[in-house]
């Protein structure tokens, strides 16, 4: 049962141990696994520290404790004290058993909503902050597919693929988990506001960074074994070749993860990363069937149809300008004049048209003054 109700000594211990100078993850659970609880670190002597750990860490940790803490332990009381936001710690029975598994455990973690989540069959969904239209609609589309065939959907709340995925999640039974580098009390970016807000009231947001923390690039990477600790499996949907998303999917691998790829155009640059990934051994998906046979996910859930993106361009007449358009572009980006000699058009004529196609979401203008059809 999920715990609400803290003492004030327990919850500033564990508060003060995991802000305690010097004191990381893998610091904090040796000294559990010394001591117990870490109500017991603190009244332990400075020798019996020091046999533990460094002695200028054992020296702050028998040292008194500062204002700083002290602040800290008083906006954490306060911020449990409003409903829907717990903690969760190595010691509680509920403490997700998938992160159990991995090599650096989180000890503690801040949430925000359902935390029941966190013990269900889950899928994370990682890509570009720069995601092209398309690659924001598959994100969305399989994320609510899964979700309708029983994964919950991870992310990390990042704008691009990390938002559309959470929105597909949402809209499923399943619902959605964001994993963020900051203070569970901040939203970054804030443009993801809104977003925040819906999965808190329908999901959970989580973090292992104390409250107030702001978003510090160190912290985003180390995010990252949580996503897919949680998960059985990563998907990744457009990397560049330097993207965060192969360091999530490289942990994942480690962790004995599955790693899941979209292919994309080979002129792309946000292709280049899931192309690495399938070179390495990961699974090309063109479906959500494709996951799902390698990952059968027993929760409660209906998968509609083949769980693959529309290809479709809704109100498109296969036969008038916007067909010929649209069969010239095939699925592959296409610069204007290679299009203008293809189609026989002037550049006047034929761009009057794809600014109209753009407009209705049939196609996106990627840098570079190309074109690519987008899938409905």
């Amino acid at each position: 049962m999920q715990k609400t109700e803290w003492a004030a000594d327990e919850l500033a211990a564990w508060t003060r141990l995991l802000t305690t100078d010097g004191v990381g993850s893998g610091t904090a659970r040796n000294l559990l696994s010394v001591f117990g609880m870490p109500q017991h670190i603190f009244t332990a002597s400075l020798a019996q520290l020091e046999k533990v750990v460094s002695g200028k860490i054992a020296r702050a940790l028998a040292a008194p404790q500062t204002g700083e803490q002290e602040a800290q332990i008083e906006k954490t009381a306060a911020w449990l004290a409003q409903p829907g936001n717990h903690l969760l710690t190595l010691a509680d029975p509920d403490y997700p058993a998938m992160l159990l598994e991995i090599p650096d455990p989180p000890v503690m973690l801040y949430a925000k909503g359902r935390t029941e989540l966190l013990s269900r069959p889950a899928l994370a969904v990682v890509g570009s902050r720069n995601a092209t239209r398309q690659g924001s609609r598959d994100a969305e589309t399989f994320a609510q597919a899964l979700g309708q065939a029983g994964f919950t959907i991870i992310s990390g709340m990042a704008l691009g693929i990390d938002a559309a995925a959470h929105q597909g999640g949402l809209a499923s039974p399943s619902s959605t988990i964001a994993v963020i580098g900051t203070g569970a009390d901040i939203v970054y970016p804030s443009r993801n506001h809104a977003l925040a807000h819906k999965i808190a009231e329908s999901g959970c947001i989580i973090s292992e960074y104390p409250l107030g923390m702001a978003a510090l690039a160190k912290n985003f990477p180390r995010r990252n074994r949580i996503i897919s600790g949680l998960a059985r499996g990563v998907l990744v949907i457009e990397a560049a070749e330097q993207s965060g998303s192969l360091i999530t999917a490289r942990v994942a691998a480690e962790q004995g993860r599955e790693v899941f790829a979209v292919p994309g155009s080979i002129h792309s640059p946000l292709s280049r990363g899931c192309h690495q990934l399938i070179r390495q051994g990961a699974k090309l998906v063109e479906t959500a069937q494709d996951i799902l046979e390698e990952l059968p996910c027993h929760a409660q859930g209906t998968l509609p149809l083949s769980g693959k993106p529309d290809s479709r361009a809704a109100g498109t007449d296969a036969h008038g300008e916007t067909g010929q358009v649209l069969e010239a572009l095939g699925f592959a980006p296409v610069d204007l004049d290679t299009l203008c000699a293809s189609l026989g058009r002037e550049v006047a004529g034929l761009s009057t048209i794809l600014l109209e196609m753009e407009m209705n979401g049939l196609v996106e203008l990627l840098p570079g003054g190309f074109y690519r059809r987008l899938a409905n």
